[in-house]
């Protein structure tokens, strides 16, 4: 019976770790010309735009690429509804009639806005990405939890406030956010502008678990170590480049860090591509001023990223990695003597 659950463990991790392999071999090209091709199609029949956006495409990937692209470039980022929603939740969280009421009104909104001037917050997004995928025969599931970027308050994060999905192809599940991968909206201006990141198209599960926490544990997708809540929040703040630009997060594991002068600190990463040593730096800041600074050293094993730094004044500091000029992650260090 063990010799039987071991082998059924190594298949499964097996699976889960080539997932980002899967479809290195599909050209995506075709399914991103023709959703480029239909930008001026609205919301009014669904079923018509998902037969439009597929019927010309040979394998399920490439279907799902195609609805996936068309959402995430013709579906605005609706920041102020957003911002809306979050302050209503946080106010009736603790009034269940009210907090349902209110997710019931909501709704109707949100759905009514999406349809008539394709504008949506992540809820929108993911719902989108379902039905279409949906009318062409392709098993796909909103999944609702916690994300984290860099101006989320994670000592409030009481509440699920990010959707995004899952799709089931050849057999397998795989993880995208639709939202994340559309655009960033400007949280000073609200002013919302398109920008594709492939990233977030079926991504790396472990790499997505350092900043979605899905609310049912199934869909995380992974086989072993499981993020805890309390591990998810202590996380380093990642940014959408890291995930064009890295397969794995590895080390540090947390973001807040206390070390000594004489102490380094590691970190460590699996690149999707290989980078020149002289293209990754840290900006650092220490509140009264920042510098741009190269790591103590840098090391490159094929497509593993190992860095080390040294700190050599006491201090609080934000550590920012940046690689080829993108910022990639940010940490904070607190040097003692």
């Amino acid at each position: 019976m063990k010799s039987i659950q071991l082998i059924l463990l190594v298949i499964f991790t097996f699976q889960s770790n080539a997932q980002i392999l899967d479809f290195e071999t599909v050209d995506f090209k075709k399914a991103d010309r023709i959703a480029l091709s239909y930008n001026d199609e609205d919301l009014s029949n669904l079923s018509d735009l998902s037969y439009k956006l597929t019927e010309n495409l040979d394998t399920d990937v490439e279907r799902f690429r195609a609805i996936f692209r068309w959402v995430c470039d013709n579906i605005a980022n609706d920041y102020s509804l957003y911002l809306k929603n979050k302050h209503k939740r946080e106010r009736f969280k603790d009034d269940s009639i009210k907090f349902t009421n209110w997710n019931n009104d909501f709704r109707k909104t949100l759905f009514k806005k999406l349809r008539k001037r394709k504008k949506t917050i992540c809820t929108g997004y993911a719902y989108l990405v379902k039905e279409l995928a949906e009318f062409a025969d392709l098993e796909c599931e909103i999944i609702q939890g916690y994300g984290r970027v860099s101006t989320t308050d994670i000592e409030n994060l009481t509440l699920p406030n990010h959707s995004w999905n899952a799709v089931k192809l050849n057999g397998k599940w795989y993880l995208c956010d639709p939202t994340w991968a559309s655009g960033i909206p400007n949280p000073e201006t609200n002013r919302f502008a398109f920008k594709y990141n492939d990233g977030f198209f079926l991504a790396e599960p472990e790499l997505f678990a350092v900043n979605h926490f899905p609310v049912e544990a199934k869909w995380w997708l992974l086989d072993v170590d499981m993020p805890t809540f309390k591990d998810f929040l202590a996380a380093p703040v990642i940014y959408g480049k890291a995930y064009e630009t890295l397969s794995l997060h590895t080390q540090p594991k947390k973001m807040h860090h206390k070390i000594k002068t004489d102490e380094h600190l590691d970190f460590e990463y699996k690149l999707k591509a290989l980078v020149k040593p002289e293209a990754i730096h840290f900006v650092i800041d220490s509140g009264d001023h920042s510098w741009k600074t190269k790591p103590t050293s840098v090391t490159l094993e094929s497509d593993v990223l190992k860095l080390k730094h040294q700190f050599k004044s006491t201090g609080f500091y934000d550590v920012h990695l940046y690689i080829e000029d993108a910022l990639i992650a940010t940490y904070t260090v607190d040097v003692e003597k």
